[in-house]
């Protein structure tokens, strides 16, 4: 069976996935546990992350739609798609946006790519094992950013 349509995601990509969460569990554990002073770099140290992390999964959807046809509409489409979320993110941490405002397009933006994610795999773009990894990341990656969300507005 060649790589591309394996049903499981190569043992690397999961355990390079995994580390990649540590950012996001410690920050929005942070969040709750580091002293009120500590709060702010905390958020901050989260929130510059989840950005790089998007433009990261941004150019996932770059260079897959480079394997498309330069006049397939589908894969234009993937391409156009995969500046959405690292701008919004960017944005929200580049002009001052609230906080409580900030972490919720965050987390539109992270179920966004993992639906994008899905459309890839679809349209043949994404290796057939890409949902089983990216799923499990986006919703700990989800819950991280509600987890932070709350202990904003309520910690």
């Amino acid at each position: 069976m060649h790589p591309f349509n394996a049903p499981r995601p190569p043992q690397l990509a999961w355990l390079l996935g995994c580390a990649g969460l540590i950012p996001f569990v410690s920050g929005a554990l942070g969040i709750w546990l580091t002293p009120l002073g500590w709060r702010p770099l905390v958020l901050t140290a989260l929130l510059d992350y989840a950005a790089v992390i998007l433009a990261f999964m941004g150019a996932i959807h770059w260079g897959l739609a480079m394997r498309g046809e330069q006049d397939d509409l589908r894969a234009l489409m993937q391409l156009g798609l995969s500046v959405i979320p690292p701008l919004l993110g960017w944005a929200a941490i580049s002009f001052g946006m609230p906080v409580v405002l900030a972490i919720p397009i965050f987390l539109l933006c992270f179920v966004a790519l993992y639906l994008a994610d899905l459309r890839a795999v679809r349209l043949q773009l994404a290796p057939a094992w890409y949902p089983v990894l990216r799923g499990p990341l986006t919703l700990v990656v989800s819950l991280s950013l509600l987890v932070a969300w709350l202990g904003v507005l309520f910690a």
